[in-house]
């Protein structure tokens, strides 16, 4: 038998399941009515339990692995398609719908806006390329700048959330377990790291180099090219920068921004030390309101999930059911709650398509705990 034979045939059968998955999901249409006129749930586990199982059994023990993911995917796919039958959603596509509406045209040029660290910090940077002119108020450290916006301090923060070489940036994604905020935009930054030293000082005299740790691991080759040196972590960049100037040290230096260099009256003694010259580190700017301004594409949430098999697998399988892109998944561990995991997913998808606002209807009966952080687009 010959290879177009058999897809010829393999035709015939893609034919007929069509048109049996057309008259099953019919079918599901009118099982969601009889639900919706007897007051009973879109979900019914018990019987996607035994059901999953008699499927797997014939299909016997080479195929019931196969069968079991086909028929999940399945079971969502009717899920999805009865809700959106009955119409079932709750208060936040409402809220979303809302806040499109409400929102100012135009983002802010001008804002009170919390950073960390000191005057020169990346994270000023990237205030100043998200705001023509900021007002910007800085803060010892990041749970600061969350409380600041929570407190109506200020009105928006900018947060460093992950580095293209060193990762993501693991306080960040705990403290945003902590606090209320919402994210109405996102930038990214391309991040050069020079070593500065007072005037007169060589590379030989230095032994002893301050920076932040994100700062110290994106260098790190370069860092263990020098012998006898003393690397010492510190709360931001131009902090380093700023107690290398300080101090008077001869034997100091720090890793920081290039800026650093005119506003501490520090020497440039190596620049771009970082590993990769393709180093970029993204922003995000919060709000304690939900805004959503035009043109907003992606979409960021967390998720608690049930600790069982398949939980995750579920929500993944919802957004390829409606053809959302997942761009970022990220999981951290939950203090204090034994293997308990928070999800972070950034999702590519225009906030007007229809599927959008299904899904944001539909993912809190998956979850356990369910946040949306804001829809936005990235200032590039």
């Amino acid at each position: 038998m010959d290879l177009e034979k058999m897809r010829e045939e393999i035709d015939v059968i893609d034919d007929q399941l069509v048109d049996l998955f057309s008259q099953r999901m019919a079918i599901a249409g009118r099982i969601a009515e009889y639900k919706k006129e007897n007051g009973l749930p879109v979900l019914d586990a018990d019987r996607e339990r035994k059901k999953l199982n008699s499927i797997s059994k014939a299909a016997g023990e080479e195929m019931q692995d196969y069968a079991a993911v086909l028929y999940s995917l399945l079971f969502e796919i009717s899920r999805s398609y009865q809700n959106k039958v009955l119409g079932i959603t709750n208060e936040l596509p409402e809220k979303i719908e809302c806040a499109v509406r409400d929102t100012a045209p135009l983002f802010p040029e001008r804002a009170v806006v919390a950073c960390q660290g000191v005057e020169g910090a990346y994270s000023q940077q990237a205030c100043e390329r998200l705001f023509r002119m900021p007002e910007v108020m800085y803060f010892r450290n990041f749970e600061s700048v969350f409380s600041a916006v929570e407190s109506g301090l200020c009105r928006y923060g900018v947060i460093p959330l992950e580095n293209s070489t060193a990762g993501s940036v693991n306080m960040i994604y705990d403290l945003m377990m902590e606090h209320d905020f919402r994210i109405v935009r996102s930038t990214r930054l391309k991040i050069d790291h020079c070593l500065m030293v007072p005037e007169g000082v060589q590379l030989e005299n230095v032994k002893e180099i301050f920076s932040h740790e994100q700062a110290i691991s994106q260098c790190s080759e370069f860092l263990k090219s020098l012998d006898g040196v003393k690397i010492t972590c510190c709360e931001n960049t131009a902090a380093a920068a700023a107690q290398v100037a300080a101090d008077g040290r001869r034997d100091a230096a720090a890793l920081c921004s290039r800026s650093c260099a005119g506003l501490y009256g520090l020497k440039i003694l190596k620049e771009a030390a970082q590993n990769q010259s393709n180093n970029y580190t993204r922003f995000i700017c919060i709000s304690k309101k939900l805004e959503i301004y035009p043109g907003a594409d992606r979409t960021s949430l967390m998720m608690v999930l049930p600790h069982r098999p398949g939980s995750l697998y579920k929500v993944l399988s919802r957004f390829y059911v409606l053809g959302i892109n997942l761009n970022k998944l990220e999981s951290r561990p939950i203090p204090e709650r034994e293997f308990e995991f928070m999800f972070y997913f950034d999702l590519n998808t225009p906030v007007y398509s229809p599927q959008f606002i299904q899904l944001m209807g539909e993912l809190q009966t998956l979850s356990d705990e369910f946040s949306y952080l804001g829809s936005y687009s990235e200032v590039i």
